[in-house]
C-alpha cells in the first residue's frame, strides 16, 4: 500500500516542490490550497509525470469550518492512512516597526501561520492517533529562532510554530506520532512577493547579492526527515544558504 502525504499550501514554492518529490517516490497526495486553478494544474502535471493518486482540497486554512469540511471530505477508500501531514501554508504580510504595524497584516499572519496550522493539525490528529502512527512536519523559519528588525509579528508567529511543534511532540508521544520542525532561512519563493504585496522590485531585492535556498532544497529536507527509520525522529532542523548564519546575519555581495 502506497503511503500518503497531506500538504497544505501546495500551490507554489516549498509545498509544490514537496508534492513533486513525494509523487516521484510513489506517494499518494492530498494537496490543499486557496487557488483552485493552481491546484488543478499541479494535479494534472503530477499525474502525467508520475501516475499517482491525488485528491485536491480547495480551502483556506484560516477558516475553521472550511477546514473541517475539507478534511472530512478526504476519500478514505483511496487514502486509508495519512502517513505525513506537512503544515506548509504560511506567509508574511508587510514589514515595518511594530509601532506602525497594520492590524490587517497582523491578523492574516497569526490566522494563517498559527491558527491555520492548529486547525489542520487538530482535524488530522484523531486519524493519526487511531492509526497509531504518523508524522507531522511543520514548516517554520529561522524567524522562529531569532527575531530581526521589522519582522516582529511574523517572527512571533514562527516562534509560536516552534513552541507548538515542541508541545505536539510531547502530547502525541504516547501515540507513536513523530513531530518535526523544519526551519528554512532565505528561500526564493513567492514569500517576499506576498510580504511586499506584489511589489516585484522589492521582492527581488531581498535575494540580490547571494544565492538563497530553493524550494527544492527545503523539499529534500522534508523528504529526508519523513523517510528515516521508524524509531528515528528529527525534532528540529534548521537550514540556510551558505552565506546566511541565522535570521540576522547574511553576507551579500555588492
Amino acid at each position: 500500500m502506497n503511503k500518503t502525504i497531506l500538504i497544505t499550501g501546495a500551490t507554489s514554492g516549498i509545498g509544490k516542490s514537496t508534492a513533486n518529490i513525494f509523487a516521484q517516490n510513489g506517494y499518494k497526495l492530498i494537496l490543499t490550497g486557496r487557488r483552485k486553478e493552481r491546484l488543478e494544474e499541479i494535479k494534472a502535471e503530477l499525474q502525467t509525470n508520475y501516475n499517482t493518486t491525488i485528491q485536491l482540497l480547495n480551502f483556506d486554512v484560516r477558516d475553521l469550518e472550511e477546514t473541517r469540511k475539507a478534511i472530512s471530505s478526504i476519500d478514505r477508500n483511496l487514502f486509508p492512512t495519512i502517513d505525513i501531514l506537512l503544515n506548509n501554508a504560511g506567509l508574511a504580510s508587510g514589514m515595518g516597526p511594530i509601532d506602525d504595524g497594520q492590524y490587517d497584516d497582523w491578523n492574516v499572519m497569526i490566522d494563517t501561520n498559527v491558527k491555520g496550522l492548529l486547525y489542520v493539525s487538530r482535524e488530522i490528529m484523531p486519524i493519526l492517533k487511531q492509526q497509531g502512527f504518523g508524522h507531522i512536519i511543520n514548516i517554520s523559519s529561522t524567524a522562529g529562532k531569532d527575531v530581526y528588525q521589522n519582522g516582529n509579528v511574523y517572527c512571533a508567529s514562527k516562534h509560536a510554530v516552534d513552541a507548538l511543534t515542541k508541545s505536539m511532540r510531547i502530547d502525541l508521544l504516547p501515540y507513536g506520532i513523530k513531530v518535526t520542525s523544519i526551519n528554512p532561512g532565505a528561500c526564493e519563493t513567492e514569500f517576499s512577493l506576498v510580504r511586499f504585496k506584489g511589489d516585484q522590485e522589492k521582492a527581488k531585492a531581498v535575494y540580490d547579492g547571494f544565492t538563497p535556498l530553493t524550494p527544492n532544497d527545503v523539499a529534500d529536507a522534508v523528504y529526508y526527515t519523513a523517510t528515516l527509520p521508524k524509531h528515528v525522529c528529527v525534532n528540529d532542523l534548521t537550514l540556510t544558504c551558505l552565506t546566511q548564519a541565522n535570521a540576522n546575519y547574511n553576507i551579500k555581495k555588492n
